[in-house]
């Protein structure tokens, strides 16, 4: 028990120190945590350092800026980076390194301002970033509704695709915007 409890706060502290780098490091510029934090609440944690997998489960929310992914497991995938080590207190440790992608799976939503996409499961790739959802993808910008396969959302262009198996074909409710315009009665 204690062991788990002292890789939990090990594991901790080295996201941070990676979010952290992130801020610092120009070439990440362009991928979704250069900027901003990413904020996960979830009823359970687990951390497995030799698989570079940390793992929330039990309504799952991971939040950065107007991006939000809810799901009832989160699985974060980091890259593990050869030669680097962390020193924590005497102890030498492997770094989580880079963000590689996250998982979500069971019930996700992911919201970005308007759009809203909904699946059984999803995958966001920190370095295409793209989120790409299966399982009975929906996509909703405002009352808009489209229904496909495949759901993708490409996070830092806000935009999103959704794709059809080719047997089936992609279903689309679009409704016109309705302009406020001054009429004059007579």
């Amino acid at each position: 028990m204690i062991k788990k409890i002292i890789t939990f706060y090990v594991l901790l502290m080295l996201l941070i120190v990676s979010t952290l780098q992130a801020k610092d490091n120009p070439a990440r510029i362009n991928k979704l945590s250069s900027k901003e934090p990413i904020e996960i609440v979830s009823d359970r944690m687990d951390a497995f350092n030799e698989k570079k997998l940390v793992i929330f489960s039990g309504n799952a929310v991971a939040t950065q800026g107007d991006k939000e992914i809810k799901s009832d497991r989160l699985l974060l995938y980091y890259k593990k980076e050869t030669g680097k080590k962390d020193k924590v207190g005497a102890k030498e440790i492997e770094g989580t390194g880079d963000l590689e992608k996250i998982e979500a799976k069971g019930n996700v939503i992911v919201t970005q301002k308007a759009r809203v996409a909904t699946g059984d499961e999803a995958v966001y790739f920190q370095d295409s970033g793209q989120i790409i959802m299966t399982g009975n993808p929906t996509l909703r910008d405002g009352k808009n509704l489209i229904k496909g396969d495949k759901v993708i959302v490409y996070v830092n262009e806000d935009r999103g695709v959704v794709e059809s198996d080719p047997k089936k074909r992609v279903k689309a409710v679009i409704y016109p915007q309705e302009k406020n315009e001054n009429k004059k009665i007579n």
